[in-house]
């Protein structure tokens, strides 16, 4: 299967359906149906066997649904929240209160955005020192009237500019790592495409961590690797390998507690259902939250951290 183009089986079943979808007569239909069957065999084929390269390609897919879908097909009421009253207002980062399934929360999460101009515009999801005060300013809003926080997760990483740099970017980071261990209220993360670096980190620490299936988390990017280790971005698919980023590694490592199923074809296939299921997910975890006292909750978050990471002695 090629690695960058394995999806090409399945984008010509579906042209070839939207081609035939216009005829009435009884033998079109019937073949729709055919290409329809085979349209879900052929899913689930090639979403059985992805690569890790190939489950960042899944992971940045265009039409993967961002944190603003999943607030308007999970939540109502939505009341966005703008600005970190320090600087700006920061795109890449959204956040604000909502209900959901009946029960006040607030939300944050990344937001890349669709087309050429909105991604400008959200600067491709990569967040600035303001995006990460103005997420920590919702979820001190949240503690303030006990709400619990879901994070959504989707980044390249934080903006590396001399702007952002030059308003401390690092120490943005670093003070949410800090306080959002401390929030007395639940906190449910979901990495729901890509988990990149500190600019995930800085939404990624709560009592409950969760991946969707073909997400991806990690320290750098695979290209960002190649080019490191090996001079060479040729060399991605490789680094991607070695990372461990995918969420059945993730998973095996203790990094996340639980991995999401996505829809058959991935999340971008079945948007709605994909915010089925993650709702699903989110209701169950915030119930088993909501019976920890505060105290048990912080406890349990910062030993779950602690536990984190492994290692392998060589004695040469």
């Amino acid at each position: 299967m090629d690695d960058d183009n394995f999806e090409q089986p399945i984008v010509e079943i579906e042209r070839r359906i939207e081609e035939l979808g216009g005829f009435n007569d009884e033998a079109k239909r019937r073949e729709v149906e055919r290409l329809r069957q085979r349209l879900s065999q052929v899913r689930r084929e090639v979403y059985s066997r992805l690569t890790p390269w190939q489950k960042t390609v899944v992971a940045r897919h265009p039409r993967r649904p961002s944190t603003l879908d999943y607030v308007q097909s999970c939540c109502t009421e939505f009341t966005e929240i703008h600005g970190d009253r320090k600087f700006s207002d920061d795109p890449a980062i959204v956040g604000g209160l909502a209900f959901f399934r009946g029960r006040a929360v607030v939300v944050v999460g990344h937001q890349k955005g669709r087309d050429t101009k909105e991604k400008v515009r959200r600067n491709f999801g990569m967040p600035k020192p303001e995006g990460y005060r103005k997420a920590l300013r919702i979820m001190k809003i949240a503690e303030k009237f006990g709400r619990p926080v879901f994070s959504f997760v989707d980044t390249p990483g934080a903006y590396p500019g001399i702007g952002a740099e030059e308003r401390g970017q690092a120490e943005a980071i670093a003070v949410n790592l800090r306080e959002m261990a401390s929030l007395t209220v639940p906190v449910i993360v979901t990495v729901t495409g890509e988990g990149g670096s500190g600019g995930a980190l800085a939404l990624g620490v709560g009592d409950r961590v969760n991946m969707l299936e073909h997400s991806i988390y990690s320290v750098i990017s695979p290209e960002g690797c190649a080019a490191i280790l090996w001079k060479d971005q040729a060399m991605a698919r490789e680094a991607a390998r070695f990372l461990r980023l995918t969420s059945g590694d993730l998973r095996e490592l203790g990094v996340v507690d639980e991995v999401i199923p996505e829809p058959e074809g991935g999340a971008h296939a079945d948007a709605a259902e994909a915010a089925r299921i993650v709702g699903d997910v989110l209701q169950r975890q915030l119930e088993d939250l909501l019976s920890l006292d505060p105290e048990e909750r912080i406890r349990e978050r910062h030993m779950k951290f602690r536990r984190m990471g492994r290692f392998t002695e060589v004695v040469g």
